[in-house]
Protein backbone atom coordinates (compact mmCIF):
# COMPACT_ATOMS: atom_id res chain seq x y z
CA UNK A 1 0.00 0.00 0.00
CA UNK A 2 1.48 3.29 -1.18
CA UNK A 3 0.32 6.45 0.75
CA UNK A 4 1.61 9.86 -1.03
CA UNK A 5 3.25 12.90 0.59
CA UNK A 6 0.66 15.34 0.45
CA UNK A 7 -1.74 12.61 2.25
CA UNK A 8 0.61 12.19 5.14
CA UNK A 9 1.20 16.51 5.44
CA UNK A 10 -2.68 16.92 5.01
CA UNK A 11 -3.86 13.92 7.86
CA UNK A 12 -3.56 15.44 11.46
CA UNK A 13 -5.72 12.97 13.62
CA UNK A 14 -6.86 15.48 16.04
CA UNK A 15 -8.08 18.38 13.18
CA UNK A 16 -10.20 15.20 12.07
CA UNK A 17 -11.79 14.64 15.06
CA UNK A 18 -12.24 17.92 16.21
CA UNK A 19 -14.06 18.55 12.78
CA UNK A 20 -16.29 15.30 13.42
CA UNK A 21 -17.04 16.29 16.70
CA UNK A 22 -18.42 19.68 15.55
CA UNK A 23 -20.84 18.30 13.25
CA UNK A 24 -22.31 16.10 16.41
CA UNK A 25 -25.53 18.28 18.16
CA UNK A 26 -24.95 19.63 22.03
CA UNK A 27 -26.41 17.17 24.13
CA UNK A 28 -24.68 14.12 21.92
CA UNK A 29 -23.11 12.19 24.65
CA UNK A 30 -20.00 11.54 22.44
CA UNK A 31 -19.25 14.85 21.68
CA UNK A 32 -17.03 15.64 24.48
CA UNK A 33 -15.11 12.51 24.65
CA UNK A 34 -12.09 12.93 22.46
CA UNK A 35 -9.84 9.54 22.08
CA UNK A 36 -6.94 11.43 22.21
CA UNK A 37 -7.17 13.91 25.13
CA UNK A 38 -4.20 16.44 25.32
CA UNK A 39 -1.85 16.53 27.65
CA UNK A 40 -3.02 18.30 30.72
CA UNK A 41 -1.41 21.25 31.59
CA UNK A 42 -1.35 22.83 34.95
CA UNK A 43 0.04 25.96 36.15
CA UNK A 44 3.45 25.91 37.25
CA UNK A 45 5.23 27.25 40.15
CA UNK A 46 8.60 26.96 41.36
CA UNK A 47 10.50 24.00 40.22
CA UNK A 48 8.10 23.09 37.59
CA UNK A 49 5.44 22.37 40.99
CA UNK A 50 2.03 23.19 40.78
CA UNK A 51 1.67 26.13 42.56
CA UNK A 52 1.63 25.90 46.77
CA UNK A 53 -1.67 25.70 48.64
CA UNK A 54 -4.07 22.82 49.09
CA UNK A 55 -6.63 23.53 46.24
CA UNK A 56 -4.08 23.36 43.56
CA UNK A 57 -0.95 21.39 44.95
CA UNK A 58 0.48 20.22 47.99
CA UNK A 59 0.89 22.45 51.09
CA UNK A 60 3.75 24.93 51.28
CA UNK A 61 5.47 22.59 53.65
CA UNK A 62 5.75 19.39 55.83
CA UNK A 63 4.55 19.07 59.52
CA UNK A 64 8.25 19.19 61.43
CA UNK A 65 7.58 15.78 63.47
CA UNK A 66 7.25 12.06 62.79
CA UNK A 67 4.79 10.58 64.59
CA UNK A 68 5.42 7.16 66.60
CA UNK A 69 4.78 3.87 63.91
CA UNK A 70 1.64 2.08 65.11
CA UNK A 71 2.29 -1.33 66.76
CA UNK A 72 2.45 -4.27 65.03
CA UNK A 73 0.35 -7.08 65.63
CA UNK A 74 3.23 -10.42 66.70
CA UNK A 75 0.12 -12.58 66.89
CA UNK A 76 -2.42 -13.07 63.97
CA UNK A 77 -2.92 -12.13 59.97
CA UNK A 78 -1.58 -9.85 58.71
CA UNK A 79 -2.97 -7.98 55.58
CA UNK A 80 -1.70 -7.71 52.32
CA UNK A 81 -2.73 -4.38 50.79
CA UNK A 82 -4.18 -1.51 52.84
CA UNK A 83 -8.07 -1.27 52.41
CA UNK A 84 -8.60 1.42 49.77
CA UNK A 85 -11.71 2.63 52.04
CA UNK A 86 -9.63 3.12 54.88
CA UNK A 87 -7.03 5.65 53.34
CA UNK A 88 -9.87 7.35 51.28
CA UNK A 89 -10.32 10.09 54.54
CA UNK A 90 -6.40 11.31 53.87
CA UNK A 91 -7.05 12.78 50.68
CA UNK A 92 -6.03 16.23 50.78
CA UNK A 93 -4.48 16.03 54.22
CA UNK A 94 -1.12 15.48 55.44
CA UNK A 95 -0.49 11.57 55.87
CA UNK A 96 2.90 9.72 57.20
CA UNK A 97 3.30 6.48 55.04
CA UNK A 98 5.36 3.29 56.72
CA UNK A 99 6.01 1.57 53.82
CA UNK A 100 6.98 -2.39 54.01
CA UNK A 101 10.47 -1.57 52.80
CA UNK A 102 12.52 1.96 53.21
CA UNK A 103 11.60 5.19 55.62
CA UNK A 104 8.39 6.38 56.37
CA UNK A 105 7.56 9.86 54.66
CA UNK A 106 4.68 12.85 54.95
CA UNK A 107 2.73 12.85 52.03
CA UNK A 108 -0.05 14.91 50.53
CA UNK A 109 -2.65 12.60 48.83
CA UNK A 110 -4.07 13.79 45.47
CA UNK A 111 -6.04 10.27 44.26
CA UNK A 112 -7.03 7.04 46.34
CA UNK A 113 -7.61 3.96 43.46
CA UNK A 114 -8.95 0.45 44.12
CA UNK A 115 -4.92 -0.35 44.05
CA UNK A 116 -3.25 2.22 44.68
CA UNK A 117 -2.42 6.10 45.64
CA UNK A 118 -0.89 8.86 44.31
CA UNK A 119 -0.25 12.62 45.56
CA UNK A 120 3.19 14.50 46.82
CA UNK A 121 5.50 13.20 49.10
CA UNK A 122 8.18 15.05 51.66
CA UNK A 123 11.35 14.47 50.52
CA UNK A 124 14.70 16.41 51.08
CA UNK A 125 12.59 19.94 52.07
CA UNK A 126 10.28 19.75 48.88
CA UNK A 127 7.46 18.20 47.29
CA UNK A 128 7.83 15.46 44.80
CA UNK A 129 4.67 13.80 43.52
CA UNK A 130 4.74 9.96 43.55
CA UNK A 131 2.52 7.32 43.38
CA UNK A 132 2.99 3.86 45.24
CA UNK A 133 0.77 0.68 45.08
CA UNK A 134 -1.27 -0.22 48.45
CA UNK A 135 0.76 -3.19 49.13
CA UNK A 136 3.51 -1.23 49.43
CA UNK A 137 1.90 0.67 52.49
CA UNK A 138 2.82 -1.29 56.15
CA UNK A 139 0.54 1.42 57.92
CA UNK A 140 -0.29 4.76 58.00
CA UNK A 141 -1.73 7.67 59.72
CA UNK A 142 -3.85 10.69 58.84
CA UNK A 143 -3.07 14.45 60.72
Amino acid sequence: MYIDEDTIKSFNLNNTYEQEAQDFPLAYPYRQMNPFPPFPTFPQGPQGMPPSGPPGGPPSSAPNFTPPEPKVQQFGATPLAIDPGAIKPCLRRFVYIWPKRGIGFWAWLTFVGPRSVSGFRWYRNTWRYFGMDLRQISSFQCF
